[in-house]
């Protein structure tokens, strides 16, 4: 079995090692970076649900910039909530500040009943730089 193109950070949230995922992984000219939540450093939730956001969006911020890439890069978007309804509005502003105008990636929302403490997740696939 051929060995997985890990993308690591030198500084990880607890979770990588608590559930034994990478940050994200290489293959092809793809990235896929595993669903980033609103984490503090010793794996905890954020306990306000836009800091969370802000959080999972600075945590996806620095698996990508540790692939040497940026949002800019990005083109595919799945991200969940426990609550759609009610917390739409908060991250589609989050969203629009990260990803400012069109050409926006895909995007699919999925609602969800279980985060494992959290309230937001997001995963991307972002394509590598030649």
């Amino acid at each position: 079995m051929s060995q997985r193109d890990v993308v690591d950070l030198p500084h990880r949230h607890a979770l990588y090692d608590a559930h034994g995922y990478s940050p994200a992984v290489r293959a092809g000219n793809l990235l896929f970076v595993s669903g980033q939540v609103g984490s503090r450093d010793d794996g905890s939730p954020e306990p306000e649900f836009e800091a969370q956001v802000r959080r999972a969006f600075a945590n996806l911020a620095n698996v990508l910039g540790a692939a040497g890439l940026d949002f800019d890069d990005v083109v595919d978007v799945s991200t969940f909530h426990t609550d759609p309804a009610t917390q739409f509005e908060t991250i589609m502003k989050v969203k629009g500040e990260v990803f400012g105008a069109a050409p926006y990636p895909t995007w699919t929302a999925v609602g969800v009943t279980w985060l494992a403490g959290f309230d937001f997740e997001i995963k991307v696939v972002a394509r590598l730089r030649s």
